[in-house]
């Protein structure tokens, strides 16, 4: 049986503006519209969760994120260092910045803020998943029931992933993909030179992205006003984890799933974690 992989190639113009860290080091954000999405994955999606679920209705408003996850150059522009695995290769400010924690992206957002006189933070997990599924469309109907039923696809550019397509563990696959190469370390952003709807890269696999929120086992209950999900009590005691979200170069293709939630400590710092900022600009539509 011969199966064919058919992956979703649209060219569009993305709305964005630049900020200048330095004389030579910039950072890119990326004009994400207003909308509304069912975030969660149904039972009917292969290896989700019931961390994913229930599916529920979210309204959005239109924010701006980074085109890339902030980078090496960007980090060390910004906090002064680099606390990267991989800050030693010829490449490296063009690759991710990795070993961060919950805290050192919060950091880096303050500073940010005060060095441009603009808010920059780390996106809601609404936020996150909207900007990776790329569906400005008016979503299907809400779904009935725990599970509800499949509407989107598990990946911006289609039923499936390739190590043609992202950074992740190719010795594994996800529904009819094949094998590909484990290269066992992070890529360049922007190296598989595939955008989503919105002019967003690397939002499969490549490091994990830190999101504002605190870490909730379900959707029951949650935001759908695009908002974080925080819990105060967790934030008085200092104990919340926070989600991670996008997958990994470390980690099999089902995590890099959209709907896919990842979770670890605030304090928590490993080679293959990273994030990416948003911000709210003036003349957003």
């Amino acid at each position: 049986m011969t199966t064919t992989l058919v992956i979703r190639r649209h060219k569009n113009k993305a709305r964005f503006y630049t900020e200048t860290l330095n004389e030579s080091v910039s950072l890119e954000m990326v004009s994400i519209p207003s909308g509304s999405f069912i975030m969660g994955a149904s039972k009917d999606e292969e290896n989700s969760r019931d961390n994913e679920r229930p599916q529920h209705l979210v309204n959005v408003p239109a924010f701006f994120m980074g085109k890339y996850p902030i980078k090496q150059a960007q980090y060390e522009a910004v906090m002064g260092t680099n606390p990267s695995r991989f800050k030693d290769k010829p490449d490296s400010a063009s690759r991710p910045v990795e070993t961060v924690s919950w805290e050192d992206a919060q950091a880096f957002c303050k500073k940010l803020s005060e060095l441009t006189g603009r808010e920059y933070r780390l996106p809601s997990e609404a936020q996150w998943e909207y900007a990776c599924r790329a569906m400005p469309s008016p979503p299907a109907p809400l779904p009935k029931g725990e599970g509800g039923k499949k509407i989107y696809s598990p990946f911006h550019f289609g039923e499936t992933i390739s190590t043609e397509l992202a950074n992740y563990n190719g010795n594994y696959t996800y529904g009819i993909g094949e094998k590909g190469e484990y290269r066992e370390e992070t890529t360049p952003v922007g190296h598989y030179k595939v955008a989503n709807e919105f002019g967003l890269y690397d939002m499969h696999g490549n490091v994990w992205e830190w999101c504002e929120d605190d870490w909730h086992d379900n959707y029951k209950g949650a935001p759908t006003d695009g908002s974080a999900w925080i819990d105060e009590k967790s934030k008085e005691s200092n104990k919340a984890s926070h989600p991670l979200r996008g997958g990994s170069w470390v980690f099999n293709p089902p995590n890099a799933r959209s709907a896919f939630r990842n979770r670890n400590n605030l304090d928590f710092r490993f080679f293959n974690i990273g994030f990416r900022v948003i911000s709210f600009a003036p003349g957003l539509p």
